[in-house]
């Protein structure tokens, strides 16, 4: 089902069980049937600063997420609700409820930061709920950030001459959203006025100084600004100074509840609806429910055997997964689509050509709508070699009906021809060319059916070839035909048996020929095809890049204005190397289309033949 299932109530997609981290099934099932994009909104902070609160009035609900009212830490792993987005019809809004962070109770400090780097890696909006301010100890609290580096790669393997590939984070981390609960303070720089947003800034410039402290409480506020582009802030003021009310928010009515803080819910709700964005990998990758529940699966199986979970590996385990099924559902579609359209037998070979080829082309732009990261092009040959197999099937089938249909039919009209060869009505004089009337009537009434298909040449010639013996017997005894008239007879029967071979030969030269031109228009439309997916996803790796580019100048900006020379000069490095690549991508990618066209052209019969025109049509592909 496009939408997934209804959920009225949230489940544990990872549980936390003795601080061991395992994927809920059933969970998994439910992100299984979500074939929409997902939005993806997690939150973290630490235990009862009201996390779950939030996360139910995006839901939309008052109960859903367990809020408890007591210092213990009621939600345990992560927990989700699937609900439809609100506001963007055909997504999915996917939230995510973690555990309370600095549990007490807890033996292993690392369990807090895998769920913090979980949250990270599977949203879209990543929401840091705190109490009270932004200040240093606020910001110490938020020393996860700081590990990231630590607890995710960007890629797979990392040459040594490679800058870090935490420079690679700002291309897939989430937006950061900062929502302070409890908020007494007023919102102003001195005695100016100022945005929730210019107090975060403000709380995140970096404290001038070398000593120890100083670098220390400097790292979060790197890190947040370093790894996340877009920052939002939310203050919240007090629900209520009821603390009896307080301790069960959600039985509470909202006339109840501080006018200020509903506003602020409204304002933040309306946020989260409006920007947070659909989940994506690098490169554009669009994230389904299905998807997300790869990753899932990927990054607690890679935790849980304690390697760091990385991007690229979950990108291509992913990409394994989904360019297999991409093939099966665009396979599935040529067949479902030429037993659809072609009705057996066709009259020409080039008319069930006609239609394979729309049928493919179809097939083809699924694949490429569904497909992702097949550098190699291994699954798109894979689906050419499929369709190829299944157009010789349906090509088999075509042929067999022809000549059931004709046989058929042939049996038919000549039942008479037959009858009167048994009952020996041309064995007479003059009987030869009683005969040969008799069987060019049968032929006139044969060529006259519709629709025999393409092997009525063939079966109405081995039909001939079977009367030739009966033929010249009748020839021979016909005493009205003198010998010489008997051998011109036979030497015309032969001429026109030669003909029709010539003819029958010519038709299976022209089969042959409509079939390597079927070919050709494959190989050419799946380039097209491929070309125009590499420009989007070029167009969208230069965009990401670009993005990042924007950012580090920004940043390094930034802390030239602070002060901070020594941290901007750092950033020249990357800085360097991305323009460096941004200037390489915009180059042609011939190579790698001439690369994709030869592995191409090896899942088409016949393949060394079409290699001259394949380079012929991989020139006009690169223009």
């Amino acid at each position: 089902m496009a939408s997934g299932p209804i959920m009225l109530a949230p489940i544990c997609l990872v549980e936390n069980e003795k601080e061991q981290l395992t994927v809920n099934p059933e969970a998994l099932k439910i992100l299984e049937k979500i074939s929409q994009p997902v939005i993806v909104v997690a939150i973290v902070g630490l235990y009862r600063t009201g996390k779950s609160y939030l996360m139910n009035l995006l839901a939309g609900q008052n109960n859903g997420f367990p809020l408890g009212s007591t210092v213990r830490s009621e939600t345990k792993g992560v927990w989700m609700w699937c609900v439809p987005h609100p506001s963007k019809p055909n997504h999915t809004l996917v939230l995510l409820d973690t555990e309370g962070l600095g549990d007490v109770e807890k033996v292993d400090p690392k369990n807090d930061s895998w769920i913090f780097a979980l949250a990270v890696l599977l949203s879209s909006t990543f929401i840091y709920n705190s109490v009270s301010t932004i200040n240093h100890q606020a910001l110490e609290q938020l020393h996860y950030v700081t590990e990231l580096a630590e607890l995710i790669k960007a890629k797979s393997s990392s040459k040594a001459d490679e800058s870090d590939d935490s420079t690679e984070f700002v291309s897939f981390f989430p937006d950061f959203i900062w929502a302070v609960r409890d908020f007494t303070l007023e919102l102003k720089l001195g005695e100016c006025p100022i945005t929730e947003d210019e107090y975060l800034e403000n709380a995140l410039k970096l404290i001038p100084g070398k000593n120890p402290k100083a670098q220390s409480s400097n790292m979060p506020r790197e890190c947040i600004r370093y790894f996340f582009p877009k920052r939002k802030c939310f203050i919240f003021d007090r629900p209520t100074s009821d603390k009896n009310l307080l301790a069960h928010i959600e039985e509470v009515p909202e006339d109840k509840l501080d006018d200020h803080f509903l506003m602020q819910a409204k304002e933040f709700s309306s946020y989260v609806f409006t920007h947070a964005k659909t989940k994506t990998l690098r490169e554009g990758i669009i994230v389904t429910g299905k998807r997300l529940g790869t990753l899932v699966k990927t990054y607690v199986t890679a935790i849980n055997s304690g390697a760091v979970p990385c991007l690229e590996s979950a990108v291509t385990t992913l990409a394994q997964q989904e360019n297999s099924a991409a093939v099966q559902k665009a396979a599935d579609h040529y067949k479902e689509q030429m037993v659809q359209r072609v009705r057996l037998p066709t009259d020409t070979l080039q008319e069930l050509l006609d239609v394979h080829t729309g049928c493919e082309r179809e097939a083809v732009a699924i694949f490429m709508e569904h497909s992702f990261k097949d550098d190699k092009q291994e699954f798109h040959k894979q689906l050419l070699e499929t369709i190829e197999e299944r157009k010789e099937n349906f090509l088999v089938q075509n042929e067999e009906a022809s000549v059931k249909y004709c046989q058929e039919t042939l049996t038919q009209l000549s039942q008479s021809l037959m009858e009167n060869i048994s009952r020996g009505i041309f064995s007479v004089p003059g009987g030869h060319n009683l005969y040969i009337k008799a069987k060019k009537k049968v032929e006139q009434k044969y060529e006259l059916v519709p629709r025999k298909g393409v092997k009525a040449n063939e079966v109405l010639q081995r039909f001939l070839k079977s009367q030739m013996v009966l033929e010249e017997s009748i020839l021979q005894s016909d005493k009205a035909l003198t010998e010489g008239e008997k051998a011109i007879a036979v030497e015309h029967a032969r001429k026109e048996a030669a003909e029709k071979e010539n003819e029958l030969l010519r038709q299976k030269q022209q089969e042959q020929q409509q079939k390597m031109e079927a070919q050709e228009r494959t190989f050419k439309e799946s380039m097209e095809q491929l070309k125009e997916k590499m420009k989007r996803e070029n167009e969208n790796l230069l965009r990401e890049q670009e993005m990042m580019l924007a950012h580090k100048l920004k940043v390094q900006e930034e802390l030239l204005t602070e002060g901070f020379r020594k941290q901007s000069a750092q950033l020249n490095e990357e800085i360097h190397r991305l323009r460096e690549e941004i200037k390489t991508n915009k180059k042609p990618f011939s190579d790698f289309l001439d690369a994709a066209g030869k592995v191409l052209m090896l899942a088409l019969p016949g393949a060394g033949k079409l290699v001259g025109l394949g380079m012929q049509l991989l020139g006009s592909q690169m223009k």
